[in-house]
């Protein structure tokens, strides 16, 4: 009978034929103690706050998976890129040069004695650094506004990363190096593809090939939706894919990959509860097993970054299940699964932008939301401008002109054809409209008249107004708790409840201030939402949000559901 390094190995081979199914992390043995690793990131806990040697603050809360960053204008490490190497500091990793032979010595005994491949651990990949120094929102945004800069900090950061993994496979000499970096949501990329290969490509391909001419295995962890770039990651080294999501459609992966890339996970967050009973865990798990095994070069796993699950019941009927798949006979299946509504050629194709979108011709409404879906800031305030000077008044600017245009980046969004930075850029942008035109309009009539006029049947979400009930003073209280815990970033979940309270205690409707509550909610990075839902992943950001609403939308105060009970675009309703 083979060892589980023996499977492992012949399971990553092009043509590979393993005798059984490996149990999730099984032939992994995780050194988590390494000199580096123990300075870099010794100090995180369980329900503690900490600061990593960057200058991040990092929470990791009891019920969570994993630890978060914290950005606050106080707390972020960097909040002007343009200005980054005078905050940014990297981690002196010569300091690391002693203990490596008892950890070495330690770890490979261990490693043997089970049969096991030893795997050097290397956490907070290229992007994920980027956006613990700088705040997801921030780091995406810069991504179009200041290329120049975030082309000379992932270089820095690649640097050092290089010299890191040098350090690793020096000191440890492992089998295995396994590295993080989540690049999207369970449904889409955070960025563009195209961006994706401008800025991280060939960073990483430096960083895989390095480690693959040291005879060392890669192993990347990614609990994203990453099937528009999975060729891209066979390409520059990666050997295994680990956290792959249910929501990647594996066979249809395995079909197109044809060996390139071993597949590890499948075992979706979604089972990880408390309340998951033996009988549920064991036929969700038979139902992955059935559909994924028979395409080859696959490792069931639970989607996480190390091994584990939040509760550990469910580890345990995991494996059962794979125990009981292995102990039957399986004929191979020789047609895969049709790919469904996500292919991996349709996903990968060229974006294109809604018809709409791209005619910048028509009347000046059609045209202000064609310059919105661009994240043109200038070229909306000269045709707000015109508009008003042409008799259109606030109301019919914002509801035909910018929110028409948050509504086709928000279907745009859906389709995958529109990505996170774009939609931050047009939320600051329409930010910045509603002011001006507001501002515009007061000449006319009273702000009392204005928010009235505004509010029916919905709810401002933007941080820089007051919010009035009809026939009332202006409501202090809900725009300090939105701009408070919305733009300073204060704004775990829990917080957003104070939120949503504030909202009805002023006399708006259950509908409004949930949204309120939910735009509140966001701290400005992909990991920063607690937990508002047993079996969260680790990639806690949007990847649970996906089912509450066909679209989603971002503001100045973070990021906000079109709910389909109560459709919101950018905290204004659309047509």
């Amino acid at each position: 009978m083979s060892t589980p390094k023996e499977i492992f190995l012949e399971l990553i081979r092009p043509d590979g034929q393993p005798e059984r199914q490996l149990r999730q992390y099984e032939a992994l043995h995780m050194c988590l103690t390494d000199p580096c690793n123990t300075y870099l990131r010794g100090n995180r806990k369980r329900g503690s706050v900490s600061k990593d040697r960057w200058g991040t603050t990092i929470s990791f809360p009891e019920d969570a998976p994993g630890p978060i960053p914290v950005h606050t204008p106080e707390l972020s490490v960097c909040t002007d890129v343009t200005r980054w190497k005078e905050t940014i500091h990297v981690p002196d990793l010569s300091v690391c040069s002693e203990g490596w032979e008892e950890c070495r010595t330690r770890s490979r005994a261990a490693a043997d004695a089970e049969g096991k491949l030893l795997a050097g651990f290397m956490g907070t990949g290229i992007f994920e650094q980027c956006h613990f120094l700088m705040g997801f929102e921030d780091t995406l945004t810069a991504l179009y506004e200041h290329p120049d800069e975030m082309h000379e900090l992932i270089e820095t950061i690649t640097q050092y990363r290089l010299d890191y993994v040098r350090r690793l496979i020096d000191g440890l000499q492992p089998d295995v190096i396994f590295s993080h970096d989540d690049w999207g949501t369970k449904n889409a990329l955070f960025m563009k593809p195209d961006m994706w290969r401008e800025f991280f490509k060939e960073p990483y391909r430096r960083f895989y090939g390095y480690i693959r001419s040291r005879g060392v295995i890669a192993i990347h962890h990614a609990d994203s939706y990453l099937v528009p770039i999975v060729d891209d990651m066979a390409e520059i080294g990666i050997q295994v894919w680990q956290g792959v999501l249910p929501e990647n459609d594996i066979p249809a992966l395995q079909a197109h990959l044809n060996g390139r890339l071993t597949l590890m996970g499948g075992f979706g967050a979604a089972i990880d509860r408390k309340d998951a009973t033996p009988e549920d865990i064991l036929t969700y798990a038979r139902d992955v097993l059935k559909r994924n095994c028979p395409g080859g070069h696959y490792i069931p796993s639970i989607t996480y970054g190390l091994a584990g699950t939040v509760y550990p019941h469910v580890d345990k009927y995991l494996n059962q299940a794979v125990d009981a798949y292995n102990a039957a006979l399986h004929v191979p299946v020789t047609h895969l699964p049709p790919v469904p509504r996500r292919s991996v050629h349709t996903a990968a194709a060229p974006a294109q932008s809604a018809p709409e979108a791209e005619q910048p011709q028509g009347d000046v409404l059609s045209r202000i939301a064609s310059a919105l879906v661009r994240g043109q800031q200038k070229r909306v305030l000269q045709l707000c401008s015109e508009a008003l000077e042409s008799g259109h008044g606030a109301q019919e600017i914002l509801t035909d002109g910018l929110v028409r245009g948050m509504t086709i980046l928000g279907e745009d969004f859906s389709a995958n054809r529109a990505f996170v930075p774009e939609m931050l850029i047009a939320a600051r942008c329409m930010a910045a409209m509603v002011c001006c035109v507001l501002n515009a309009q007061s000449a006319t009539r009273s702000a009392g008249e204005t928010v009235q006029a505004l509010r029916k049947p919905w709810i401002m979400m933007l941080s820089p107004f007051q919010m009035a009930k009809p026939g009332a003073q202006s409501a202090p209280g809900f725009a300090d708790a939105i701009s408070y815990h919305g733009c300073r970033g204060k704004n775990k979940w829990r917080y957003a409840e104070n939120v949503c309270r504030e909202a009805q205690n002023h006399g708006f409707c259950a509908q409004s201030a949930s949204s309120a509550a939910y735009s509140a909610s966001v701290t400005g990075s992909h990991h920063s939402l607690l937990q508002s839902s047993p079996g969260t992943s680790t990639a806690m950001w949007l990847n649970q949000l996906s089912a509450l609403a066909p679209c989603q939308c971002l503001t100045l105060a973070g990021i906000m559901m079109t709910l389909p009970s109560c459709r919101l675009t950018a905290g204004l309703p659309s047509s």
